[in-house]
């Protein structure tokens, strides 16, 4: 969606590829995303790079482990390491919604899989990707109404897996009151 208009009871969302459509309510939940729809000043996009191993034979990793004040996680996942984090690298650069990797990042993210996580073990990268958080200078997700039938789940930080759902039902208790 690249825009959306309040008329009374009725909200025109535009899509670039697909034209205009309408509804009653819109729940706006695009997290990181929703700057473009909606500027706050309470929150902000935060790239998030990611990568994951080709299976390591014995991987003896059990469990979700966080390093360097929570700017690194990895946990096991079918005999593979996913580890993700190291924007604090480059806040500004990662300050930004766009979906791609960074070499900086990236190489910061196998150089802990060499020497910290995993030493002496060989292991492949399989896939990197990326992905946008919302964050702000409070922990707290944005659960409001943004406009008369137009409501918003924001803001999730790292926690989006985690607390979604509990987002959801507060938006959709809101919604329909």
């Amino acid at each position: 969606m690249e825009s959306f208009t309040s008329k009374k009871d009725t909200i025109l969302m535009n899509f670039d590829d697909f034209g205009e459509f309408s509804t009653k309510k819109l729940i706006i939940a695009t997290n990181g995303f929703a700057n473009d729809l909606f500027p706050t000043n309470d929150m902000k996009p935060a790239r998030a790079q990611v990568l994951i191993t080709k299976p390591i034979h014995n991987l003896k990793l059990k469990g979700t482990f966080h390093l360097d004040r929570g700017y690194y996680y990895f946990r096991n996942i079918d005999n593979r390491i996913l580890l993700g984090g190291g924007r604090n690298l480059a806040f500004e650069t990662e300050t930004t919604t766009l979906l791609e990797t960074t070499p900086l990042i990236q190489s910061r993210l196998e150089d802990l899989l060499k020497t910290t996580i995993i030493p002496n073990t060989p292991f492949e990268i399989e896939h990197r990707w990326s992905g946008i958080m919302g964050v702000g200078l409070q922990k707290k997700p944005i659960v409001t109404q943004v406009d008369e039938n137009v409501f918003c789940g924001v803001r999730l930080g790292g926690m989006g897996v985690a607390i979604g759902s509990s987002v959801g039902n507060e938006l959709a208790t809101l919604a329909s009151s």
